[in-house]
């Protein structure tokens, strides 16, 4: 009765090959959990020597297409006063 077990009427379980299934899939979450490690890592190096080799920072973009923005939406904002009067 120690390998097998019923659990529910006419249901056995082997302890033996649950036993050795939680450990195989213990042992598969630590290699995937490593392995997903390696791969972040090898991504954010890339990413940092890739941000490294660029001639123009991103926040400068960001810093460009922020002030374009800005004046389209004050064009925008003083062709609608002049079309319709000011709100003001």
């Amino acid at each position: 009765m120690a390998t097998n077990e019923r659990v529910l009427p006419g249901v056995r379980v082997n302890r033996g090959l649950l036993a050795g299934g939680a450990v195989l899939t213990g042992i598969g979450s630590l290699l995937g959990a490593a392995g997903a490690a390696m791969l972040c890592a090898a991504v954010v190096t890339a990413g940092r020597d890739w941000m490294r080799s660029l001639e123009t920072r991103p926040t400068t973009y960001a810093q460009r297409a922020l002030h374009e923005a800005r004046v389209a939406s004050t064009a925008g904002w003083e062709a609608w006063r002049a079309e319709h009067g000011s709100a003001n």
